[in-house]
Order: structure tokens, then sequence, then C-alpha cells
């Protein structure tokens, strides 16, 4: 009983001189426990940074990806509506890359990369894109070719009016990129909207390519003709493949005539 009695008291003063002592061993460890955490914690934020790091090298990267996959996913789109275009048109072509652009705000020419080592290219060939007519060639180099855009001021493009086949000539305005048709008087019967298609006139463009579409038909009572504006169909500004266009065997003789090699001149 008295061994009891005495073991319990100690059990009790041990109990409280622990109680006494928490605070100093607390402290005392404070310390070391203080530069764990910090050792911890820097390591953490390093570790941190670099995962930061890398996910940004990785995001950089991936989005280079997605740009070059975003680009070659609108180049194939262009390249399937060429070739949806060359089945429409029905007749031999060939599909060439653009080179350069000439940047004279006048005169508005583009280097294509096919000549005479890649097919019979010859000038005056019709050149197109999937939306319509560009241009024609006007040089054929051994390895590359010339085009000269339908928005030159020295092309004219014998089309007619879709609607009625009002025949004209749509001749380029240069730096506005748009066509105008001289020389049609005010009542002559072409209003805004109108498609506007090659003739087949002229011994370079086959019939019924679409080449522009009306945007303006302004008529002034003392002047003897009207000013009408058409905005070509093709994206001359930003096709970078386009068709070269051979015509059909019943046509070729007609389009190597002597006429279809020279340059048209604004009239």
């Amino acid at each position: 009983m008295t061994l009891d009695h005495r073991t319990d008291y100690v059990r009790h003063v041990r109990a409280g001189i622990a109680v006494l002592v928490y605070p100093l061993q607390y402290l005392v460890s404070m310390p070391a426990d203080f530069l764990d955490w910090t050792g911890e914690t820097l390591a953490s934020r390093e570790s941190l940074q670099e995962q930061n790091a890398d996910l940004q090298r990785e995001n950089q990267a991936l989005r280079s990806q997605l740009h070059k996959l975003t680009f070659i996913e609108a180049e194939n789109r262009h390249l399937r509506e060429l070739l949806q275009s060359s089945k429409r048109i029905g007749e031999r072509v060939l599909i060439a890359e653009l080179l350069s652009v000439d940047l004279d705000p006048y005169r508005k020419q583009v280097v294509v990369n096919k000549g005479h080592q890649d097919d019979l290219l010859y000038p005056g060939q019709p050149v197109v894109d999937a939306y319509g007519v560009m241009g024609k060639l006007v040089h054929v180099n051994p390895f590359s070719s010339t085009a000269m855009l339908i928005t030159d001021p020295n092309h004219a493009l014998p089309i007619q009016v879709n609607r009625n086949g009002l025949r004209a000539v749509a001749v380029g305005m240069g730096s506005e990129g748009l066509l105008e048709l001289p020389h049609l008087p005010n009542n002559a019967d072409i209003k805004e909207g109108d498609l506007l298609v090659t003739s087949g006139l002229g011994c370079v463009f086959p019939a019924g390519y679409p080449a522009a579409r009306v945007t303006e038909v302004t008529t002034n009572p003392s002047l003897p003709f009207a000013r009408i504006v058409a905005q070509p169909l093709a994206h001359l500004d930003r096709s970078r493949e386009v068709l070269l266009v051979w015509p059909s065997s019943e046509t070729l003789p007609e389009m190597q005539k002597p006429c279809s090699f020279a340059v048209e001149e604004t009239p």
C-alpha cells in the first residue's frame, strides 16, 4: 500500500516536472525545427520554380507546334480547294507556288516556281486559283515564270456579265487592287452584285472562268460613260499556290495563236 502510494506520488511529480520542462524543450528544439522547415521550404520553392520554368518552355514549344499545325492545316485546306477547282475546270492543270511578289504599287506581278524545265509552259498561259482568274504568264524561264495579275494597269481581261452576256473589258487599277470596266454607256445593263466571267475572247482565257463581282456602278448624265468597278474573286494577295491551266485539246491550237503570247495593253 505504501509502495503504491509512493509510486503514484512519483508519477505525479514526474508529470508536473514534464509540464514545467516542456516549454524549455520546445524552445531548445525551435532552431533545429526552424532550420529544417526553412530548408524544406526553400527546396520546395526551388523545385516549383524549376517546374514552372519547364512548364513555360514546354508551353512555348507547344504553342510553336500549334502555330505550325494551324499553318499546315490552312495550306492543306487551300490545296484541297485548288484540287476541287481543277476538277471543276476539267482541263489540264499544274500547281505552282509563289516565289516572290513585285512590290511596285503600279505593277502587279508575281513569280512562280515553274518554268520550261517543269512543263510546256507558254507566255499567255492562264493562271487561276480556287476562286477565280488571277492573271496570265508573261515571261517563262527555265525554272520560274512571271505572271501578270488581272489588277495590273497593263492587263486587260475580256469578260461578260454572267446574268445577261453583256461583253466588256476589265482593266486593272494597280495599287487599288480592283478592276474597272471602261467605255460602257450609262444605260448599260449592269448592276452591283453582277458576276463577271471570262468571255473567251482575246485568245487567252477560255470562256466561263469566274473573274470578278461588280461593286460600284456610278452614272453621270454629263459624262458619256458610266464608272463601273469590280472586285476580283481570286485571292490575289493571299494565295500561295496557283493553278497553271492548259486548255483542252479542242481549244489548245486556238490558245497558242500568236495573239495569245502578246501582253495585252490597257485600251
